[in-house]
Order: structure tokens, then sequence, then C-alpha cells
């Protein structure tokens, strides 16, 4: 036998079995493809809501920091901590930096899905692209994803970055 029979009798036997198979189970393929298409159609009602808006808070105020939670020499970790703002879910944290205290030029922001459940909610905001041995200055905001202002701003604060090879850990690291 060659090398073309054996793809032609697999063929045969696999078409009948497959065949004998789909006949006797027929009303069960159905079956399972009615359950299975009415399971993606009808859902249960508790996962289909979106829930609105949380309420806004009425004053968001940082509660702890801002400071340094990590850095490079090339890179910074800014974190803080303000009471839970509401609104929109979806927010940003926002620091604006620069190395003059009076222009704070660079912004970066960082996502953050609010947790409706918790009454405070972490801040933490990476900066790249930074020098080696250079102080920054930066304040520090959030906003919700419309661009709505949480409507509160920090004081200028400062850090300078270490140099190469260095690092600062102001936080635990997670093992």
């Amino acid at each position: 036998m060659g090398p073309r029979a054996v793809p032609c009798v697999l063929r045969y036997v696999s078409n009948k079995a497959v065949d004998g198979v789909l006949r006797m189970n027929r009303p069960l393929l159905k079956m399972a493809i009615t359950a299975m298409a009415g399971s993606l159609l009808v859902c249960h009602s508790a996962f289909s809501q979106i829930l609105p808006p949380a309420k806004k808070a009425a004053h968001v105020e940082i509660t702890q920091g801002p400071s340094l939670e990590f850095a490079r020499e090339d890179l910074a970790i800014i974190r803080w901590t303000t009471n839970n703002p509401g609104g929109s879910d979806e927010h940003f944290g926002v620091v604006h930096y620069g190395t003059d205290p009076g222009n704070l030029s660079l912004t970066v922001k960082s996502h953050l899905r609010l947790n409706r459940g918790h009454p405070e909610t972490i801040f933490r905001v990476r900066l790249d692209g930074l020098k080696p041995q250079i102080t920054y200055y930066y304040v520090v905001t959030a906003i919700e994803s419309s661009g709505k202002s949480d409507e509160f701003r920090s004081p200028v604060n400062q850090f300078t970055t270490p140099a190469p090879g260095k690092r600062i850990a102001a936080y635990p690291e997670p093992k």
C-alpha cells in the first residue's frame, strides 16, 4: 500500500464514523447548540446591568503623601492616597513635574479604576526618562476619564534621582 492509500482509508472510516455519530446524536446536538446560544443571548440581569457612577465626594483631599515610592536613575514612582473621589470609576492620577519648581511643564498620568467599596484610593504614577542625580519638582492631582478634575492639587514636592546603579525604595517591594 502506497502513501496515498492511507489517507483515503482513514477518510472513509472517519466519514462513516462521523455520519453514524451525527445521526444517532442529532437531537442531542441540536439541544446543546440551542442551550449554548440561549446562554449567550440571555444572561442573568445582575451581570448585564451597568452601574451608574458613584456619588461624587463633596471634597477630595490627599490623606497621605504625595511621596517618592521608588526611584532609579531614569525613573521614579510617585504615590499618594486620597479619600475616594467617587464619580466615574475610570480615573487618572496626574503628576506635573520639571527641574524648576516654577515651571512644571512635563505631565504624566496613570490609569486607575476606583473601587466603590473602599473609602480611600491609592494613586501611583510612573515618571520615565529622568536623568541621574537631578532634583525634580512635582505636584499631583487626579482627573476622571472625561477630563473633569477631582479638584485637589498638592503643594510642590521634590526628589532627587539616585546615581546610576543605585535606587531608592521608600516602600517595601513585593516578594
